[in-house]
């Protein structure tokens, strides 16, 4: 770890912008993770802060993988490598960009609600981001300020990954960077704790209502960062277990940082509310996580995930916690092959999943499954109705439809019935198990990981 968080981080580097102070600066953070930091640098130095709204432009089969970035005033920048890596085309490109510049929107109306803009002709523009790892959205907001006339374009960034550093070189006059992401896949590796920050923070420290704050350990609670080694790979998890925990949940993602999502980590916060602990888990790599042949590898997928659970069963401090699992995509197929074959293995929740790719070995499913799946695909869906006859045990189907309620199917009827149940997935997962998960009993020796 480098930073011990975001307000440690900014102190820092506005050591490293002393130079600045006195003159005609105006610090924009890039919303939401790098305006604590740029609050930080704005009152170091006396300057005014704003932001500048950007978006990133995810792969379309693996959405936290950036292929470029949007920003105010109808700024775009593309990867052209990922771009050609992943084999997107422009229709695609045009629907991700489409769907960015609707939520691109939406946040610049609240945030200017909040602060009006700042003007930048003939002044220094400081652009502060928490880390640089991607370069697109900096690039978009360098754009961005020499459009608006600004004088000079300063970039501070705390951390920044090498492949970057030559790309922000040249948009930037200036580039101030404390440390190098080396051996960090992530910005939030290289701190020791990485909260998540919401719009409501940002907007508070815009107005000047609140003051940074001092951040808590991951998410306020006590996390071990572990990695387990499987299939000649090391992979990367976050634990916390809190205390009187009832049973533990494996939340999987087929990605190489979804452990940093904020809405993986707002699933694994209200799991934790329910008295649940959790393991949140990468089973890629980032380079991995941008090919469409790893990304749906289901096979590797299994055996990686049946490692990480054979390692968590031995942690003492897990020892005695039935284990469930809750993954979407692929990663939910994966999940269903390792409750399969491993009968410690209490339950698994699949969001949104693909288990038709591992139709032959549904039946062999003995624990209890919960398929939710939204009814905007009906394509999906109806693959999970095959999935919901096919699955042995104790298995249940919710499908959520968008005038809330939630369509349900049990084993025992073939006519579906609405029932009036949360129809967010993270309520009902959570629900599951905490129902499934209290009634197991956690296996005396568990079964060694099979390879597929």
């Amino acid at each position: 770890m480098t930073f011990d968080d975001r307000d440690d981080a900014g102190h820092r580097l506005a050591r490293h912008l002393r130079h600045l102070a006195g003159q005609d600066v105006v610090v924009l953070a890039l919303p939401r993770s790098g305006v604590p930091v740029a609050a930080v640098v704005a009152r170091a130095l006396d300057a005014p802060l704003d932001v500048l709204v950007t978006r990133t432009l995810g792969v379309p089969f693996q959405p936290g993988v950036a292929m470029g970035a949007i920003g105010e005033d109808g700024t775009r920048v593309l990867d052209e490598d990922v771009v050609r890596a992943v084999g997107a085309g422009e229709a695609e490109l045009t629907e991700v960009e489409r769907r960015e510049r609707v939520l691109l929107e939406q946040a610049l109306r609240r945030y200017r609600s909040a602060r009006t803009r700042e003007p930048l002709a003939g002044r220094v523009a400081l652009i502060v981001d928490d880390g640089a790892v991607a370069p697109a959205t900096v690039q978009v907001a360098c754009r961005i300020a020499r459009a608006r006339t600004a004088a000079r374009v300063v970039v501070a960034v705390p951390v920044c990954a090498d492949d970057a550093l030559a790309t922000l070189r040249r948009d930037a006059d200036q580039l101030v960077v404390i440390d190098r992401l080396r051996q960090f896949h992530v910005v939030g590796e290289a701190y020791a704790d990485y909260p998540l920050v919401d719009d409501d923070e940002v907007v508070a420290l815009l107005s000047g209502s609140d003051a940074v704050r001092r951040v808590r350990p991951l998410d306020g609670e006590p996390t071990a960062t572990i990695a387990v080694d499987v299939d000649r790979l090391r992979v990367p998890g976050h634990l916390t277990v809190p205390v009187d925990a009832r049973g533990l949940v494996v939340l999987a993602a087929a990605s190489g940082s979804s452990r940093f999502d904020a809405r993986q980590r707002a699933t694994a916060r209200a799991l934790r509310a329910a008295g649940l602990a959790t393991l949140v888990v990468d089973l890629l790599t980032p380079r991995e996580e941008i090919v469409r042949d790893c990304v749906f590898g289901t096979d590797v997928l299994a055996t990686r995930l049946a490692g990480v659970v054979a390692d968590t069963r031995r942690r003492d401090v897990c020892r005695d916690l039935p284990v469930g699992v809750l993954a979407e995509g692929a990663a939910a197929a994966a999940a269903l092959v390792v409750a399969a074959r491993r009968t410690d293995v209490a339950t698994v929740v699949s969001c949104d999943g693909r288990p038709d790719l591992v139709a032959r070995w549904l039946p062999r499913v003995t624990a209890p499954v919960l398929l939710v799946v939204g009814d905007r695909d009906p394509a999906l869906a109806d693959r999970h109705r095959d999935a919901r006859a096919a699955l042995g045990g104790d298995s249940r189907l919710r499908v959520v439809t968008g005038s809330g309620r939630t369509e349900t199917t049990d084993l025992a009827a073939d006519t579906p019935s609405p029932l009036d149940l949360p129809t967010r997935p993270v309520e009902l997962a959570r629900e599951w198990f905490v129902r499934t998960l209290s009634r197991s009993a956690a296996p005396s020796a568990p079964p060694l990981a099979v390879a597929p």
